[in-house]
């Protein structure tokens, strides 16, 4: 596997990714934007620097608080390794920049990053009712939190 920074040639690739992984999508042109902002940094994965990527992680920073804005694997590359490995590079590359906490909002119906983020040390903070439309019903947002060295 292989972690890199993501280039802004990389919205393309990123914007593909999120779309196999949520509804509604967001555009490469929200990538690019994204990745425009002071304190964005966006990290890509691939089995190796060759290959197709598989799987992203973009945060925030300010101050001394990081944010996972999002965070897809595809779904052929699921339960590999991809996401933690992204998660664990973004909590380092935070602390590296000053940031002392990161957070992040996951709908309450998602078991399995539930299950990642609770395993790498987040903890719930807070609860956002019917925070994710969806069609024909909404989901609540959990609102987790964790130190960072």
């Amino acid at each position: 596997m292989t972690i890199r920074l993501a280039q802004m040639s990389d919205a393309d690739a990123i914007a593909g990714i999120h779309a196999s992984c949520f509804d509604p999508p967001w555009s490469s042109e929200s990538f690019l934007r994204l990745l425009e902002h002071p304190g964005a940094v966006a990290f890509i994965a691939a089995d190796a620097p060759e290959t197709d990527l598989q799987a992203f992680i973009l945060i925030r920073l300010a101050a001394d608080e990081a944010e996972i804005i999002s965070l897809g694997t595809l779904s052929s590359a699921r339960r590999v390794g991809f996401a933690r490995a992204l998660l664990a590079r973004a909590m380092e590359e935070a602390a590296q920049r000053g940031a002392t906490a990161m957070f992040l909002e996951v709908a309450a119906d998602n078991e399995a990053a539930l299950a990642l983020y609770e395993s790498c040390g987040f903890a719930l903070l807070g609860r956002r009712k019917a925070y994710y439309e969806r069609p024909g019903a909404s989901a609540d947002a959990l609102v987790l939190r964790r130190s960072l060295p």
